[in-house]
């Protein structure tokens, strides 16, 4: 399944709240992507899916950068897209822009019990940090983690990512 993943435009607003919808109980508006969009140290990619039917918008990721630090705000894959590495290539994708614009830090809370979530942090290197008890609505704590990000090399010429 080709992938082709490029930073979110205002236009992809809707798209993204849906995808929202699809995977979160409280889900954002299209109100809030577009201020995450019209971030300037805000991170907004979606991933578009050709599936043989055409394209299908079928993931995003919003991580935003603060100095050498950054926050994974959310990760919102489509489920019939699940268990493919669309969570991963989004995630993958976000960390190399944020070390490439200076983060050397990746902080990610996750639900207690995303076990998905879970695994896919811990594969990447992150480690656990902390844990905010009864964080989310559902009385359901919070596990943090901690990813350290490569900065890129001065000498390895222009990202081959579309940004």
């Amino acid at each position: 399944m080709p992938v082709v993943i490029h930073r979110a435009s205002p236009h992809d607003a809707r798209v993204m709240a849906a995808l929202h919808a699809s995977c979160f109980a409280k889900p954002w508006t299209d109100a809030a992507m577009r201020q995450f969009i019209a971030g300037p140290d805000t991170v907004c990619l979606i991933a578009t899916v050709h599936d043989g039917s055409g394209d299908s918008p079928s993931g995003f990721v919003v991580a935003r950068r603060a100095a050498d630090e950054a926050e994974l705000l959310t990760l919102a894959v489509a489920p019939h897209c699940r268990r493919a590495g669309l969570g991963r290539t989004l995630l993958q994708a976000a960390m190399t822009m944020l070390g490439e614009a200076g983060a050397t830090q990746l902080f990610l809370e996750v639900e207690e019990g995303n076990e998905a979530a879970f695994c896919l942090y811990r594969a990447l290197g992150a480690k656990a940090v902390g844990r905010r008890p009864r964080y989310y609505d559902s009385g359901a704590d919070a596990a943090i983690f901690s990813l350290a990000l490569s900065p890129r090399a001065a000498d390895d010429g222009p990202s081959q990512r579309e940004a």
